[in-house]
């Protein structure tokens, strides 16, 4: 069974704004639950190529993973393409809208091994840690 969920909140502040932060690997441990360690493996935004070398937790398990960076549009979309907890595609798109930016994140993946056997609670668990994560993206931006 797949992992599809698209958790969407809206921010405040322009667009322009929202990328320089969302988009920056070096805020990673301010906005993103779970992450005990986040390390670029090069300076600067997330563009085509870039990788970036994590540490987290998730259900319990501790764990080290490698996201790389397959596409971007400048202060648009990000879309990573990561190998744990379990292989996902995960995109990070920005909308302008009347009172700031719709912030949307995409991820699908479909669990396998430890994980397989529960996918529909892993979809439930996915959507619920990237809406908190929206919502201290959104906290540390509009705070």
């Amino acid at each position: 069974m797949t992992v599809d969920v698209s958790p969407q909140q809206l921010i405040r502040v322009a667009r322009r704004e929202v990328a320089a932060f969302m988009f920056d690997p070096t805020n990673d441990l301010r906005w993103t639950g779970g992450i005990t360690s986040s390390r670029p493996d090069q300076p600067g935004p997330l563009v085509r190529g870039a990788t970036v070398q994590r540490s987290a937790r998730f259900l319990g398990r501790s764990f080290d993973y490698r996201y790389v960076v397959t596409a971007d549009e400048p202060e648009r979309l990000v879309e990573l393409q990561v190998d744990r907890p379990f292989p996902m595609a995960i995109t990070y798109r920005l909308e302008d809208v009347a009172d700031g930016t719709l912030v949307t994140i995409h991820a699908s993946g479909t669990p396998g091994r430890f994980f397989g056997w529960a996918s529909p609670l892993m979809a439930r668990q996915v959507r619920r840690s990237i809406a908190a994560d929206l919502r201290r993206l959104r906290d540390c931006l509009e705070g």
